[in-house]
């Protein structure tokens, strides 16, 4: 068994801003990916009073060994009224950027898209100054859902690699590396206004070589923000840590990030897909998209 180091330690929130998040999820039954997931950072998160929201869920058609999201329900048909609920919660919240992630719903014929389309509309409607991130599924490589995503104009569109190619059968067995870089290849020339952005966990057993090719790879697609940080085995259930990578690897996988032409990289043991994800409204000033449907 592999010890958990000292970096890894989060500090305890302040209950009373988390209990103020958790009593709106609550009363507007929505779920979040912070709960879902089992992340280590919901603490940090809720204390500033946002959280990741999880739609569609939380059953999940897919049984990832890492991930901590039940697949064991069986999904329920879409609620027509959860856009409108996500809404109403990031005005409540008064979210400057918000997180839109959702389980995979392999069993609908868009694989979810049209939810996240409305959910992005709903948004709009109530709070047009926020800025919008989408994390998806890899639609079952269903390009149509991908561009009926893209339309309703996420200012990112964020799907996760999660690991590199030699583990794909173990870690992500119903995924596929190429499709997933197809994806995020198509995001970049169906919707040049939109950010992309992609994210890799590590400490399952790749090499750095291994993570250098796949940092190199979503560049040739035209990623331009990445995530690294720590798998952490959500139970015994769950796959193996097989190493706990320093804090100073991190911060070279960092430099390397930048010197290949990532617009921005977050890189540290704590690090999830959106964890500090409004930093993103700072990078939109430096480096602006026009956007080209006007």
């Amino acid at each position: 068994m592999v010890v958990k180091p000292e970096w890894l330690r989060v500090k305890a929130p302040q209950w009373e801003r988390v209990g103020n998040v958790k009593e709106i999820l609550r009363d507007l039954a929505l779920n979040t990916v912070c709960e879902e997931a089992s992340c280590p950072n919901i603490g940090e998160c809720f204390n500033a009073g946002t959280a990741t929201f999880l739609i569609m869920g939380p059953a999940c058609t897919r049984a990832c060994p890492y991930c901590d999201i039940d697949f064991e329900k069986k999904p329920k048909a879409l609620d027509p009224t959860e856009p409108t609920r996500l809404a109403e919660a990031v005005r409540r919240l008064a979210l400057n950027h918000v997180v839109i992630t959702s389980v995979n719903r392999d069993d609908l014929q868009d694989g979810g898209a049209s939810q996240f389309a409305r959910c992005i509309e709903a948004i709009r409607s109530v709070s047009a100054h926020t800025t919008i991130e989408v994390l998806i599924p890899d639609l079952c490589g269903n390009w149509d859902s991908l561009e009926v995503i893209l339309q309703a104009k996420p200012e990112v569109l964020n799907h996760n690699t999660e690991t590199v190619p030699r583990l794909y059968r173990r870690v992500r067995p119903q995924g596929n590396y190429q499709r997933s870089l197809e994806l995020l290849r198509r995001s970049r020339e169906l919707a040049p206004w939109t950010y992309t952005k992609s994210g890799v966990m590590v400490g399952l057993g790749e090499t750095d070589a291994e993570i250098r090719e796949v940092m190199q790879d979503l560049r040739a697609v035209g990623c331009d923000i990445l995530t690294i940080g720590q798998y952490l085995q959500p139970s015994q259930k769950h796959l193996d840590v097989a190493q706990f990578i320093t804090p100073a690897q991190f911060d070279a996988w960092r430099e390397l990030g930048e010197s290949l032409g990532f617009l921005q990289v977050v890189s540290s043991p704590l690090t999830r897909s959106s964890y500090h994800a409004e930093q993103v409204r700072e990078l939109m000033k430096r480096y602006p998209r026009q956007d080209v449907l006007g």
